[in-house]
């Protein structure tokens, strides 16, 4: 993957330090969180680069984003693509784990944002930053769902993309911690392809669930005219 800065159209993420480059899944998440109820506050756990809180901060007026990030190089990169965009008043990141943070932070967020890591299969690379930022032991979903219910305010969203094949166990994990599923988006990277992601919104509020479905690609490079629709606020040449 390149190390060579990401330019969107209001701000640019610089990512030689962090093992997870800009991806589809960070883009679609920043993208598609309901920001309609008027956040005050936001929090992107597990935040990388900062791309995510950086599309929230170019969204909407938060007064508060904050991101939380474990990973030494990954936080002093987030800090440094804060500091160098249009929103750096509004934006904070915290180093620490998601376990010391939870424990020791009061404040409640409106929306609350997490592209955790996925791989839950038993094996690892040789790039231990890598292995952090992608594998489901560094951030278990359980403790994820758990966290979330702790730091959400009441009428709060907690958004998260995940692997499709997850999503009924991440649900019930929510379920369980008093959150309930109220919308899904799963996502094709074409039209032949499988659905390879969900993103999820929940909230303490029990609602009929609202079940949608995109597709990235109609070919190559090929950008359906949805994904081009969500995504034309971001991408220099959508």
């Amino acid at each position: 993957m390149s190390n060579q800065p990401f330019k969107f159209k209001q701000f640019t993420i610089n990512q030689d330090k962090c093992a997870m480059k800009v991806g589809t899944d960070g883009v679609l998440l920043g993208a598609w969180a309901s920001t309609q109820h008027q956040p005050f506050s936001i929090l992107d756990i597990g935040a990388g680069s900062g791309l995510v809180a950086l599309m929230l901060a170019q969204r909407c007026n938060a007064e508060v984003v904050d991101a939380l990030e474990i990973d030494d190089a990954a936080y002093e990169q987030c800090v440094s693509n804060f500091e160098n965009s249009p929103w750096g008043d509004r934006l904070f990141c915290y180093h620490a784990s998601l376990q010391e943070f939870v424990t020791e932070i009061d404040d409640e967020y409106d929306l609350i944002v997490s592209n955790p890591p996925f791989y839950s299969e038993d094996y690892k690379t040789e790039n231990e930053q890598r292995d952090l930022a992608r594998f489901t032991d560094a951030m278990p979903f359980e403790h994820l769902a758990y966290s979330g219910s702790k730091l959400l305010s009441e009428h709060g969203k907690f958004v998260v993309i995940i692997p499709f094949k997850e999503t009924e166990n991440f649900t019930s994990l929510a379920t369980k911690y008093g959150l309930h599923l109220n919308e899904v988006l799963e996502i094709k990277g074409n039209p032949n392809s499988k659905i390879k992601r969900s993103l999820l919104e929940f909230s303490f509020k029990e609602n009929t669930i609202k079940k949608s479905s995109l597709t990235i690609e109609e070919g190559r490079h090929e950008y359906t005219e949805e994904y081009k629709k969500l995504t034309q606020d971001f991408y220099l040449k959508m």
